[in-house]
């Protein structure tokens, strides 16, 4: 990729000195446009609005073209330098002499340290750390097509079978890792008999002869003991049919190793008994706790998923010809101020499941003393490596042994996995759900005046340390890894940065990488399904849903009445914080009359119920609060505090589509967007953010609509229009329902992302062996960094006060 790149570069910049020669007066009025907004760092945006000020006619089209792919812009007399972002992945930086219109390509060090100048006034002469993940990725290939990008196992797949089939050592590596499974002592797949490729094709071809003489559902018991003398033990299957489906696979594979049978065969083997799933912050519990602070979709997302796993790892396990119990545990935090949860209770099993737990573990001090109350997750860094040696305790006393996987969830749950995954030598796999990087514009470059409050000198470091571990990463859409053409992806955003005055990152991720895999989550079908499907409904919420909507009583629940009750209801439902942008939902519509005359606005978030420890969501509610006198809004605007319980919340989507109404998901900035999932999962027609994974969710104007939460007139407007439209034709709004419904059916369910996570675990737990060697540089690299920054960073958060 580095490159292709460079090529794209030098033969830009020779474009562009051609131009600048032909256009030379409209090329330095689009130049000097930008310099005259002065000495400073200008993001897309405000390039945009200077190229909308100006006159294209005689200008340089191709410096257009730059100008608008730039995502950012320096000015420091003479030079403006650009960071042009040709495509999702793809970055090239350059310089434009200001006066001479000369041109020179930069390297990402000189843009950095120019940036750094901006902000700081210096940069620490040569001395600052520079940290350069690139070359500890060995020779490990990269995919260079944009459609690659978060399709890592079917690439990794294409690379493991040629190396299998052109490497000296052929498929010796295959026959290590079978001979390398064990269960509690005892063998699986392969004995002591078999210690040669050519020992295993002999008992691949003797097993062949033997099943094909038996009944297809000829127990593995009838047979398991002539298997044994053939060298081959349980795990191969559960009767004659599977076991002879898999010795084909094997024995195809030996022949000519093949990418699809390579991820078939390594999914059948018996690999993944015990998973691990972190997820330290915010009140994790199955009750009662959904919109407190730093609770809300990563919560349902784990339970959902932990299910689904369960099921999938059941059916497998079965399938095997095995008789072992899985066992799945969530740790989290142990609070003992439980504030009228079970977050004090240490074990608690998983609703509708048999072996899945949540297992939760204190925080505790470096002497021990157990932290009692609720730690933001800003704040929760000075307690994870502790945390992280007392959950490891808590696993091997759980389990009886290690895990054969360890999930992170967020920069606190990642980092946590990262020093697990390390002290038991397994498979990791890493889920942001939302880098913070991304949701606070400049949060990098500014990060000192910030640091106080938010700590991102702490979580920055500790997402770069868990993605550059992992194994293998999992996000809901490409826009997470890579954004779109217009914006940037999350974990894009990690490519090349820099923290003034502490490190800078010149090559911190490449959106390539094969380790990005998109797996999409689903909704729970048991209680997000149709409106449509009278029968399911929960009817006997509707008086309580009644009351919550238009009971004329106002209180800590719910404030404002909604006088109209026969217009439909633009509903949301989110944590009262700033990226979730509520407010921002609040304001458009108390500035359109048209939007107020058509629909009611409820809105589900915050907990006025008792006093937020949040200071961001007691911001959001101060203004709330004002939005609410400035436009004058009860009588048309309810406003609920934040509802836990998901069953009632499953029927309150599906009462919303009996009046006909819709879902808001404003956010500045989504990763995935269950709640978007959710909505469309029940009927309601959907308006979600462009910014994130709802844009891939839905298809505009077929399965919903993308809103710009930066244009609220816009999207206000967008509003009208289908409310508009659908009070003269009521089938369009049942139009929009069933194309929402098809669109989750396609794409968005458990099952599906179930079996992508076991099939995962088995492709990168193969390749982390095959590729030893090449890691051994990295994992060196990774180890300074977390004792030399990462550690010195954590000292400077504060202890919780007690």
């Amino acid at each position: 990729m580095a490159a292709s790149a460079e090529t794209l570069n030098q033969s830009l910049l020779g474009r562009l000195a051609g131009d600048f020669s032909s256009y030379h007066e409209a090329s330095s009025d689009l130049i000097s446009r930008i310099a005259n907004l002065g000495k400073g760092i200008y993001n897309a945006q405000q390039i945009q609005s200077v190229l909308g000020a100006a006159g294209y006619e005689q200008s340089s089209k191709l410096l257009e073209v730059v100008l608008g792919a730039a995502q950012e812009a320096l000015v420091s007399h003479p030079w403006v330098a650009l960071a042009v972002r040709p495509g999702p992945g793809v970055w090239e930086y350059l310089r434009v002499n200001i006066s001479s219109l000369d041109i020179e390509d930069m390297s990402v060090p000189d843009y950095l340290r120019l940036k750094e100048e901006l902000v700081d006034g210096s940069c620490n002469g040569d001395f600052v750390l520079e940290l350069d993940f690139k070359p500890s990725t060995g020779n490990l290939p990269l995919p260079s097509h944009p459609k690659s990008i978060g399709n890592g196992m079917e690439f990794l797949n294409r690379q493991l079978s040629a190396k299998l089939f052109h490497d000296k050592d052929g498929m010796l590596p295959l026959l290590q890792f079978l001979q390398s499974h064990t269960r509690q002592g005892k063998k699986l797949m392969l004995n002591g008999r078999i210690q040669t490729i050519t020992d295993l094709k002999y008992a691949l071809r003797k097993a062949e002869d033997y099943l094909s003489a038996l009944a297809p559902d000829t127990p593995y018991s009838d047979f398991e003991q002539k298997f044994q003398e053939f060298g081959l033990e349980r795990g191969w299957g559960d009767n004659a049919e599977h076991v002879l489906e898999m010795i084909h696979l094997l024995s195809n594979l030996l022949e000519a190793p093949e990418s699809n049978n390579l991820e078939k065969f390594i999914g059948m083997i018996p690999l993944v008994f015990n998973v691990v799933i972190m997820s330290p912050h915010g009140y994790f519990a199955q009750d009662n706790v959904l919109g407190y602070p730093d609770t809300g979709g990563q919560v349902v997302y784990i339970l959902d998923q932990v299910r689904a796993l369960e099921e999938e790892m059941l059916y497998r396990i079965k399938r095997q010809g095995l008789d072992i119990k899985p066992r799945i545990l969530i740790v989290t935090r142990l609070l003992p101020d439980a504030v009228g949860t079970t977050c004090g209770q240490p074990l608690e099993r998983v609703y509708e499941s048999e072996y899945s737990d949540i297992l939760r573990v204190p925080f505790k001090t470096d002497e021990g003393v157990i932290v009692r109350k609720w730690i933001s997750r800003f704040e929760v860094w000075p307690y994870l490596e502790t945390y992280s040696d007392n959950v490891a305790a808590e696993l091997l006393k759980e389990l009886k042994g290690k895990p054969d996987l360890i999930i992170g969830n967020y920069s606190d749950g990642n980092i946590v996995a990262t020093l697990l995954a390390r002290k038991f030598g397994v498979t990791q796999c890493t889920i942001a759900h939302a880098l913070e990087k991304t949701k606070y514009p400049n949060s990098d470059v500014y990060w000192k005046k910030i640091d106080d409050k938010y700590h991102f000198s702490c979580q920055f470091t500790a997402d770069l340390l868990a993605m550059n571990q992992t194994d293998f990463i999992i996000t809901s859409t490409f826009q997470e890894i890579a954004g779109s053409k217009n914006t940037v992806g999350q974990y894009e955003s990690h490519t090349a940065f820099t923290l003034p005055g502490l490190y800078r990152v010149v090559h911190g991720i490449n959106s390539f990488d094969p380790k990005f895999n998109i797996v999409s989550p689903g909704a729970d079908m048991n209680i997000y399904f149709p409106y449509t499907e009278e029968s399911r409904r929960l009817t006997h919420f509707h008086a309580d849903i009644e009351a919550l909507l238009y009971s004329p009583i106002e209180n800590e629940e719910h404030l404002c009445v909604l006088k109209d009750k026969s217009k439909p209801i633009l509903f949301t439902m989110a944590r009262l914080d700033r990226v979730k942008n509520l407010t921002g939902l609040v304001e458009w519509y108390g500035k359109n009359s048209k939007l107020r005359e058509l629909v009611n606005l409820v809105v589900v978030g915050g907990d006025r119920r008792k006093e937020s420890q949040d200071l961001e969501e007691q911001s959001e509610m101060k203004k709330m609060f004002e939005m609410i006198d400035k436009y004058n809004l009860n009588g048309q605007f309810r406003w609920i505090s934040s509802q836990m319980n998901r069953i009632r919340n499953g029927e309150l989507y599906r009462y919303i589509c009996d009046t006909k109404g819709a879902f808001v998901q404003p956010a500045v900035y989504e990763a995935f967007g269950l709640t978007v999932v959710e909505s469309m999962t029940c009927g309601l027609p959907t308006f979600a953010t462009s910014n994130g994974g709802p844009a891939e969710i839905i298809v505009h104007g077929k399965s919903g609509y993308h809103i710009d939460p930066y244009k609220g007139d816009e999207a206000t407007q967008l509003l009208v229009e289908f409310f508009e439209k659908c009070k003269v034709d009521p089938s369009h709004w049942e139009k929009i329902s069933q194309g929402g419904l098809q669109r989750i059916q396609e794409k968005y369910t458990w099952k599906i992302y179930s079996e992508k996570l076991l099939n995962l675990t088995g492709v990168y737990g193969f390749s982390k062996k095959i590729y030893e060697a090449d890691h051994s540089e990295r994992q060196r690299y990774l180890e300074m960094f977390y004792a030399l920054m990462y550690r010195k960073q954590v000292q400077t958060v504060p202890l919780a006060v007690e």
